[in-house]
């Protein structure tokens, strides 16, 4: 399926669209989730937190969303958190100058290279104005924060383009009140923003997103993760700076270098195991190593793990060893001590990071999940991330059916996300479901009034069966039950 397809779909269907859309010119980069789409983010959320944060017993914190200039300062934010850009000398219009290189040689082009860089490249490959056809140079750089001002004197604060810096900053209270010990993973999730230049393709590059964070914090003299040997066999695919590719078990990468540390090589399966759960397959995953010229100012090593879709290999998370790049910024620019006090010994503790695109990984499961039998497009989520779990569909409106299903849908509706739907032909019903992944659909029928059964068809294979309706809340719950976490 293609972006177009996935984006029709989810608009038809409330998975999302497009903010103010009833408002003509409203900026690009943001988007709105409708009912399904709200549904399907808070159950990719719920496995989430099941298979990641919970298992390693992580802490969970809720930080501001708007911080202080001093935060941003220390973090090197305002000084460094910028992309190129050029404006067209001729009608105005502003572009990135390595995504206009991108589309125009159909090569990824890094996002660290000098201003006259982009220009010799942009001047060799021809690159023009895409709305007046003039050459396109002088490439200069625009920082992404979102400035507010507090209060009548409107003291300068920024909106946050990351959530980590909520948790870095909150770590010494969280050692201070929190009986915890290292390695020590912190998890949030909330909205970042970034003034992107030329945000486009709906949830994949926004303003306004939402993240996932997870940092991890650990003594740089035991950079070892207590449940590495459930992971130092699984497989994960690397793509190097070179531009080679190659397989390597987690034990492998750790030990020839590739990835620094066990703590870093076990959390690298887990993000596969989990989006696997998540629909995702290991095959269509790997890890893009990021060259010293690509990794952020503040990473020491980097991975961004990809899928591979329609529009081609597109990052979910952005995976990095920080260093005490972040804890020692702060302490220094606060005077707070952020060191972690480990049986009477200080520690600064290093972080590997694991940050998530919450809206490109929820555009990925649907992309990956959407299927064409014939003229019907079926959506073929995991059942625990579906956002409804059943239809209740009486066979026809007339002779005591429409009553006995909807008795049916008050009962089921204590226990489950269930939906109830009496309009058109049966066929017609069951298409509705499919499109909005609903992994089944329970039917009322002549003989439910009979002996109490009704026909459950399963959206996968189109199967049906009959069974007793004091049996539906079990079979209904058994669906959304969220997979072991090994």
């Amino acid at each position: 399926m293609s972006f177009d397809d996935v984006t029709r779909l989810a608009q038809q269907r409330g998975f999302f669209f497009k903010s103010a859309d009833s408002y003509p010119n409203s900026p690009a980069g943001f988007w709105d989730y409708g009912p399904l789409g709200v549904a399907l983010r808070n159950n990719y959320l719920r496995l989430w937190r099941h298979m990641i944060v919970k298992r390693d017993r992580m802490l969970e914190i809720d930080g501001s969303q708007i911080m202080p200039k001093a935060v941003f300062e220390a973090s090197g934010h305002l000084s460094g958190f910028t992309d190129p850009f050029v404006k067209c000398g001729k009608c105005g219009s502003v572009f990135r100058p390595d995504k206009r290189i991108e589309d125009k040689t159909g090569k990824q082009v890094p996002e660290k290279l000098k201003d006259s860089e982009y220009d010799e490249l942009m001047a060799k490959a021809g690159v023009k104005c895409l709305k007046c056809g003039a050459p396109l140079s002088g490439t200069g750089r625009f920082n992404m924060m979102f400035r507010v001002g507090i209060g009548p004197a409107q003291e300068e604060a920024y909106l946050r383009p990351e959530t980590c810096q909520s948790i870095f900053v909150d770590i010494p209270l969280i050692f201070k009140t929190q009986r915890v010990k290292l390695p020590l993973g912190v998890a949030q999730v909330g909205r970042s923003f970034r003034n992107e230049i030329a945000p486009r393709q709906g949830l994949l590059r926004l303003r306004e997103l939402n993240q996932a964070e997870i940092e991890v914090f650990f003594d740089p003299a035991a950079a070892e993760a207590p449940r590495f040997a459930s992971l130092q066999s699984d497989e994960l695919n690397f793509l190097r700076p070179d531009g080679s590719a190659s397989t390597s078990k987690v034990s492998q990468a750790v030990a020839e270098g590739l990835v620094p540390s066990a703590l870093a090589g076990y959390y690298l399966a887990l993000l596969v195991r989990f989006y696997s759960a998540a629909g995702l397959p290991g095959e269509r995953l790997r890890f893009r190593v990021l060259s010293e010229e690509d990794r952020a100012f503040y990473s020491k090593a980097a991975y961004d793990l990809e899928v591979n879709l329609s529009v081609g290999w597109l990052e979910l998370v952005a995976c990095n060893y920080r260093g005490d790049y972040d804890l020692s910024r702060h302490s220094a620019a606060s005077g707070t001590d952020f060191t972690f006090d480990d049986a009477g010994r200080k520690v600064l503790p290093h972080v590997f990071e694991l940050s998530m695109g919450i809206d490109r990984s929820v555009y990925a499961i649907i992309e990956a999940s959407l299927r064409s039998e014939g003229e019907r497009r079926v959506l073929g989520l995991r059942p625990y991330l579906a956002p409804v779990t059943a239809g209740v569909f009486p066979l026809v409106n007339k002779d005591g059916l429409q009553e006995a299903a909807g008795e049916l849908f008050a009962s089921l509706q204590e226990g489950s996300d269930v939906f109830y739907d009496e309009s058109g032909s049966i066929g017609r019903r069951y298409a509705r479901a499919d499109e909005a992944g609903v992994p089944c659909c329970i039917t009322v029928d002549y003989d439910t009034l009979k002996d109490g059964t009704v026909t459950l068809r399963n959206r996968d294979d189109r199967s049906q069966e009959r069974v007793l309706s004091s049996a539906l809340a079990e079979r209904l719950s058994s669906l959304t039950r969220l997979p072991r976490s090994r």
